[in-house]
């Protein structure tokens, strides 16, 4: 086949799985749901006629489209799937690094989500608050640079709409992250709560929580966690403190995430959980627990 046939085609197309993976987890918040996305991204351009193939100028726009357009339809029946929810429904989280050079990462999700802040936990956090065409209209403007015409399209708004929805959006986001510390003294603080955890301080753990702290734990029905959200330090310590006597195996250890040092609970040589936290005026004000396993995969 010549460099432009169907061949140089078909490569291309494939080409943008990365791309679309990253936009449609930052729309859904897990990996299986941007992973079926995609999926169902491309059993959409296959069914096209050859004839229909050829006719699309630039591929990665007419794929960026159809994706987010199935994960808008996607938004509007997760929230009622989640209202059904075992416990707390958290984002997915995922780890802050990369494959080493020379690694097989093809086949593998991780490798196509871009590892950037756009992922935090926080953030997914505070999407999951919008309405699914604001989320749509932030993660294609803000974090992908879409014109808002080419939005326009996609959630059957007018680009004026579309404008507004994104600036509000954006308002909440920048609402959230304004409280939120330099990454320093973010990893300062949370080496003071590890260190009074693993001491079994439970005065120098509730030295670091803020009043008002929340302790939101996601086992998705399918492992123990708080079926509601935990709140003030006294609560969420005795928690934490009852939660590791009741598991003597686990080891917590320190561990990388988009959102800053978090931690990852360790049993028998597989990642149990995921702690995630915000550090706002110096003392923690939100603790994420992951331990359902279905979001754990990257991890392990």
């Amino acid at each position: 086949m010549t460099p432009d046939g169907p061949d140089a085609l078909h490569a291309e197309v494939l080409g943008e799985r990365r791309h679309l993976t990253s936009l449609a987890f930052r729309m859904l918040g897990t990996v299986a749901e941007a992973e079926d996305a995609v999926q169902e991204t491309y059993i959409r351009w296959y069914r096209l006629s050859q004839q229909d193939r050829d006719a699309i100028v630039v591929p990665r726009a007419w794929l960026t489209r159809v994706a987010s357009r199935v994960c808008l339809n996607v938004l509007d029946s997760a929230r009622r799937r989640r209202e059904r929810y075992v416990g707390p429904w958290l984002p997915e989280p995922v780890p802050a690094y990369a494959f080493p050079a020379g690694s097989d990462a093809t086949q593998d999700p991780l490798e196509r989500v871009t590892l950037d802040d756009s992922i935090s936990t926080a953030l997914l956090v505070v999407l999951e608050s919008m309405t699914p065409a604001e989320r749509v209209a932030f993660v294609l403007h803000d974090v992908f640079a879409l014109p808002f015409g080419e939005i326009a399209e996609i959630v059957g708004r007018t680009p004026a709409a579309c404008r507004q929805l994104a600036t509000s959006a954006r308002r909440r986001v920048q609402q959230s992250t304004s409280r939120r510390v330099p990454r320093a003294e973010h990893d300062e603080v949370v080496r003071a709560f590890a260190g009074a955890a693993r001491a079994g301080d439970i005065a120098g753990l509730i030295a670091v929580l803020d009043p008002a702290v929340v302790l939101r734990s996601d086992g998705g029905g399918i492992v123990s966690a708080a079926r509601n959200p935990i709140v003030g330090r006294d609560k969420v310590a005795r928690f934490l403190f009852g939660a590791l006597r009741k598991n003597p195996s686990v080891v917590v250890l320190e561990q990388e995430t988009p959102d800053g040092l978090g931690f990852a609970w360790w049993d028998e040589g597989r990642i149990i959980g995921i702690v995630t936290l915000d550090v706002v005026a110096g003392l923690v004000a939100d603790v994420r627990l992951m331990m359902n396993p279905g979001k754990l995969t990257l991890w392990n």
